[in-house]
């Protein structure tokens, strides 16, 4: 995206063209190379904004993977940069790379040409990349980048695998339900209108609710539609979220696992960072965003204890960050002084454990959604011909 910058440049006052992301980002490129700022204004002609770059996010782990081909082919940064901002065919993918060369073109290390796009690149991939400079590793950190995302990604694509059947029995069997309710019912009501008391009292529930859609449907319709949207407002603030994901964790197992999965998340992480020469209180700070707010705060209690000399893997014991297995894990890389090694094999070690729980939990979970969703048609399926057995009762 093109930005048109008003900036001061000793005693004079001109006008210069940067291609940025965002304002934010046109800023900083633009301090960066020694102007002051006086005034931006967008100068985009094809209606590239930053509500496209949301809409279509750059592929972080795609240009990761590119990019080590090429430095491993043995191009150099600048050449790797320009040949895959030549091939991008996407706007908003050729807007950040093309920023990227630039930045490089001036002089910029990457780690500064990265840090001018705050919206694509995150602070752990910039420091990442930042370590790597000072040890003359990027290769390696890239590597250790692409590895990390894969793991993450192998893991994510294994909880999907195993939601999208339950998923499809919920939506299948909420319709099917929605739709004796909602049509089926409604013309039953009519024509048991006269069985008056001597129904049970769910088939004259039943049938209540279906006189009311047949009177006041589009009421009913109205209604359930403004709740569903007062719901939906409620639960997409942070507090209620949070409120939320505070009562989940509370569920016993559930609850336990979440927290494994984060921890595994948490572990990996760090563990990348320390390969990539990280201090320890530094990655720890870094990787703090990655946690929920109660490990987040437990998380700053273990840093305090670092700080203060005390071995990580005892702090972390003894404010929760651990378990068992973990620690005794920790204990041995401290000793052995490959604590970065053993980070990433505790993180390998749970992200397993994750995919068993999730794979059980997905065996357990499909058939008793199929007996529950059974047993909902059921039941309303027999609710509505109780009317037509008390008839023929009658008849006899």
């Amino acid at each position: 995206m093109k930005f048109d910058l008003k900036v001061l440049q000793g005693a004079q006052v001109q006008w210069v063209s940067l291609e940025a992301t965002d304002r934010q980002a046109a800023l900083l490129q633009a301090q960066g190379r020694g102007y002051g700022v006086l005034q931006i204004r967008s100068a985009q002609t094809r209606g590239w904004s930053q509500w496209s770059l949301k809409k279509h996010p750059f592929n972080l782990s795609l240009f990761s993977q590119e990019l080590l081909m090429l430095l491993e082919s043995g191009l150099s940064l600048i050449e790797a940069i320009e040949g895959l901002a030549e091939k991008e065919q996407q706007d908003h993918a050729r807007a950040v790379l093309s920023q990227l060369r630039s930045s490089l073109f001036e002089g910029l290390p990457l780690s500064q040409a990265l840090a001018l796009q705050p919206a694509v690149f995150s602070p752990l991939y910039i420091a990442l990349i930042k370590a790597s400079e000072r040890t003359g590793d990027m290769v390696h950190a890239l590597r250790r980048h692409v590895a990390y995302q894969a793991q993450v990604e192998a893991i994510r694509k294994k909880i999907i695998a195993a939601s999208i059947y339950p998923v499809l029995l919920i939506v299948v069997g909420g319709l099917v339900v929605l739709f004796l309710l909602g049509y089926v019912v409604p013309r039953f009501s009519t024509i048991y209108e006269s069985g008056g008391d001597h129904l049970p009292w769910a088939s004259q529930l039943l049938l209540r609710w279906g006189q009311l859609l047949q009177g006041h449907g589009e009421w009913v319709l109205l209604a359930t539609l403004a709740m569903v949207g007062a719901i939906w407002l409620v639960f997409s603030r942070p507090a209620s979220k949070g409120w939320l994901m505070q009562r989940i964790w509370q569920i016993p197992s559930m609850g336990e696992a979440l927290r494994i999965y984060q921890l595994a998340r948490f572990y990996r992480t760090l563990g990348m960072l320390l390969q990539g020469g990280i201090p320890l209180l530094t990655a720890l700070g870094m990787v703090q965003s990655l946690l929920p707010h109660e490990l987040q705060l437990a998380l700053q209690r273990v840093m305090t204890d670092v700080r203060e000399g005390k071995a990580l893997s005892g702090a972390m014991e003894s404010h929760g960050l651990t378990t068992s297995i973990a620690n005794r894990m920790l204990r041995v890389g401290e000793r052995s002084g490959q604590l970065d090694e053993m980070l990433g094999r505790v993180g390998v070690f749970y992200d397993e454990e994750t995919a068993r729980r999730v794979e059980w939990l997905s065996k357990l979970l499909e058939p008793a959604l199929m007996v529950l969703i059974g047993l909902i048609v059921g039941l309303v399926v027999v609710l509505m011909y109780m009317p037509i057995f008390e008839l023929a009762g009658a008849i006899e």
